[in-house]
């Protein structure tokens, strides 16, 4: 009896609104990122964390060893829509309350979920180099944002996100893929600019909510244990499905948004709307 009340205190928090204040709200849309603390307890964190760095290990097929890998596969293990793989991280995935801070923060009407990616920077992982994620995704409309959740307190030996303020808005480097390379480039062109890069530990609790244009990195994971970290990518609910402009938004278009016409909006079935006033 004791679990079923603690499973509903963990599914009511889940679900529970968090108010995103209006300085909040104004800071990321000004710098692109905004962490917040105390978003999640510790006890959501510890029973959702399990299962998920469960599902990332049985599903997880990256058993190169670490000197045979290329630098995108040394940044972490990464696993997608966990959500469609098991009932317990859909709960996690689907959480009202993440997805109305998602909302809150594009100050759009609701949000659907695009895909969740588990990110497990292992032992001795490398960087992730400097990227914007929506050079991956088809979509028009800049109002997607990623929370960033650690599944425990990260101090920065573990590598913890790091993001270049107010980067959403340049267009610089928005045709580079995740690589040595966009590492090299973004880091020199980011510096020419005088971009503020903010990096700092993750206590227990606090994610961090980043748009999809905002250039960001992690360092790597030098501690003895391993990073775990949970995504999930928002849109606007009225997000509509663009002609894809490279290869990676081709594949996108067909895996995480079921092929559906150019100028649509995406389907329920696969991105539903998680959130909406």
């Amino acid at each position: 009896m004791e679990t079923t009340i603690d499973k509903e205190t963990l599914l009511n928090e889940l679900d529970l609104p968090y108010t995103v204040s209006p300085e909040a709200i104004a800071f990321y849309q000004q710098n692109g990122y905004v962490k917040l603390k105390h978003v999640l307890s510790q006890a959501v964190i510890d029973y959702y964390g399990t299962i998920i760095t469960d599902l990332v290990f049985r599903l997880n097929t990256l058993i190169k060893p670490m000197e045979e890998r290329t630098t995108y596969e040394r940044a972490f293990l990464q696993i997608m829509n966990l959500w469609l793989e098991d009932a317990e991280a859909k709960e996690f995935v689907f959480s009202k309350r993440l997805a109305k801070i998602a909302t809150d923060l594009m100050s759009v009407q609701g949000v659907r979920i695009y895909h969740d990616q588990a990110l497990y920077k292992e032992p001795s992982g490398g960087i992730t180099p400097w990227h914007a994620d929506q050079f991956y995704w088809p979509l028009a409309s800049p109002n997607t944002v990623t929370v960033w959740i650690p599944l425990q307190e990260t101090p920065m030996e573990m590598g913890p996100l790091a993001f270049a303020e107010g980067s959403q808005r340049v267009e610089i480097g928005r045709d580079l893929e995740i690589s040595d390379e966009s590492e090299k480039i973004l880091a020199d062109e980011l510096q020419k600019q005088n971009f503020t890069v903010y990096d700092a530990p993750f206590d227990l609790g606090e994610v961090s909510y980043h748009a999809g244009w905002t250039f960001h990195r992690a360092g790597p994971n030098v501690s003895n244990r391993p990073r775990g970290v949970m995504t999930m990518i928002y849109m606007d609910k009225d997000q509509v499905i663009m002609q894809p402009r490279n290869k990676y938004q081709v594949a996108d278009h067909a895996k995480w948004l079921n092929n559906v016409p150019i100028g649509s909006k995406p389907q329920d079935e696969l991105n539903p709307v998680l959130f909406s006033y």
